[in-house]
């Protein structure tokens, strides 16, 4: 019997291992009972996001190559700040402003920053839903469980109370970007560093502008789902744009 089950060890092994698709790998962690296989699932797919990783940044390399022989990088910005600021631009169509809300902040579409004009703010944000909102958001809190499940730590069931210690964000980016920082060091006692650490490294990373602002949330007991579900819905479009999520319909 012991050496049937390691055969079958082996087999798995072998399986994990010539798999190159994350979703499968996703898709076979979610079906998984038993320990020891949910261990080999989360190594094949730290496995498989290192190797993309790593082609990730080859291609990122020549981009970035690209963009400064065209003259695209300009004021001393990184090339992550041309995808920010054209992310910003897109954001108008799903964020607007609540009747009465300040409008003392730079007018969207210029960059002024890390915070910049496109922070929203957590107690007044508001945005006009699509007719099949709640599937999308639905499908939108599923994939967001999927990817931090691996994560000891997370917990997503809702886009609010779920995100407040900021260790969240961090699993989701973390998940994307695994060498951006060191996961295990984080302190949930810590969430407005949890906040701008996440903040930050989908900004510098992914093109990801910082929607929302870590002084506002810390001071919040639980976040604004509508600012966190605007804030995911705008990394998971600049994961897409980078080919780094593969979709048939975007959230």
């Amino acid at each position: 019997m012991e050496s049937k089950n390691e055969g079958s060890t082996l087999l798995t092994s072998e399986k994990l291992a010539s798999i190159e698709d994350e979703d499968v790998l996703n898709k076979m962690l979610d079906s998984a009972a038993d320990f020891e296989e949910r261990r080999m699932i989360r190594a094949a797919l730290r496995d498989l996001l290192k190797k993309k990783r790593e082609k990730r940044e080859q291609e990122r390399g020549v981009r970035q190559q690209d963009l400064k022989q065209q003259g695209l990088n300009k004021g001393g910005t990184t090339g992550g700040a041309v995808s920010v600021g054209r992310a910003v631009v897109n954001q108008q169509p799903s964020v607007t402003k609540s009747a009465g809300q300040p409008s003392s902040s730079t007018p969207t579409g210029k960059t002024a920053g890390r915070t910049g004009p496109a922070v929203v703010s957590a107690q007044k944000c508001s945005f006009a839903e699509p007719p099949n909102a709640k599937n999308v958001k639905q499908m939108l809190l599923d994939w967001c469980r999927a990817k931090t499940e691996p994560y000891e730590g997370v917990d997503i069931q809702n886009f609010s109370s779920s995100w407040k210690d900021g260790i969240a964000f961090c699993a989701l980016v973390h998940r994307f970007y695994p060498d951006a920082f060191e996961y295990s060091t984080l302190n949930p006692y810590k969430p407005r560093d949890n906040f701008q650490l996440a903040f930050s490294t989908a900004e510098r990373l992914a093109g990801c502008p910082p929607l929302l602002d870590a002084e506002d949330l810390v001071r919040m007991k639980e976040p604004d789902w509508k600012c966190v579900y605007t804030y995911i819905q705008e990394f998971y479009r600049c994961l897409v744009e980078k080919g780094l999520v593969k979709t048939k319909k975007r959230p």
